[in-house]
C-alpha cells in the first residue's frame, strides 16, 4: 500500500531503505514544465539524524506504522536504561547509544513517549520542559556581569546547565530539553 507524493505531510512516518523516518517538512512543487515532486526533510527515528530527500510522482513511498506509548523511567544499570510501559507494565531496556544526549535529563519516574515499530522500540522523546533541582553552583557575585549574567549549574541528573547568577543550590529550575536551556525558576 504505497503512498502518493500528495499524501506526504509533516508528522507522517515512512520507510526509506528499511529505516523509519518521520516527515518534518514537506514542500510540494508543481513546476510549469515537467512532473510534480515533493522536497522533504526527514528525521530518522532510530538515531535522530535529519536528511533531505526529493520524491517524484512515480516513487513508491511505504508508510511505517509507528506506535507511540507512554513509558516511565525507572533506573539505569551501567549502560542500560530501564523503562516501564504504562499500559501493560512490561519493562523495556534501552542502551545509551539509542538514548544519546537524552540520558542526561532522565530522572526517576519521568514519563516519556516511546516510539515502537513492529514491536521494537526505536527511540523516546522527552517532555519539552522538565523541572530539576540545582545540586551545585558557584554563588553569584552581585554586579558581576562580565560573563553575560550566567554561570554553570549542576542539576540532579548530573547535567550542566547555564543559569542566571541569582540561581542557588537547592533552587528548582525549568529546563527546555530540546535546547538544554534554563527557562525559569519554579516554586
Amino acid at each position: 500500500m504505497a503512498l502518493s507524493i500528495n499524501e506526504i505531510k509533516p508528522g507522517l512516518t515512512i520507510l526509506v531503505d528499511n529505516e523509519v523516518f518521520m516527515v518534518i517538512e514537506a514542500q510540494h512543487v508543481k513546476p510549469g514544465k515537467g512532473a510534480a515532486f515533493v522536497r522533504v526533510k526527514l528525521r530518522n527515528l532510530k538515531n535522530n539524524n535529519i536528511q533531505e530527500m526529493t520524491f517524484r510522482g512515480e516513487d513508491k513511498i511505504e508508510p511505517a506504522f509507528v506506535e507511540e506509548r507512554r513509558l516511565q523511567y525507572l533506573y539505569s544499570s551501567g549502560k542500560a536504561y530501564h523503562f516501564m510501559d504504562q499500559e501493560n507494565f512490561e519493562e523495556i531496556v534501552l542502551s545509551d547509544d539509542i538514548l544519546q544526549e537524552k540520558k542526561k535529563f532522565l530522572k526517576d519516574n519521568l514519563e516519556v513517549t516511546g516510539y515502537f515499530y513492529k514491536h521494537q522500540i526505536l527511540n523516546i522523546s522527552l517532555p519539552n520542559f522538565i523541572e530539576f533541582e540545582v545540586i551545585h553552583t558557584e554563588p553569584g557575585v552581585k554586579g558581576d556581569t562580565a560573563k553575560s549574567g550566567t554561570k554553570p549549574a549542576k542539576i540532579e541528573t548530573g547535567a550542566i546547565i547555564q543559569v542566571p547568577l541569582f540561581i542557588n543550590v537547592g533552587d528548582k529550575i525549568k529546563v527546555d530539553t530540546r535546547t538544554d536551556e534554563y527557562i525559569e525558576r519554579v516554586g
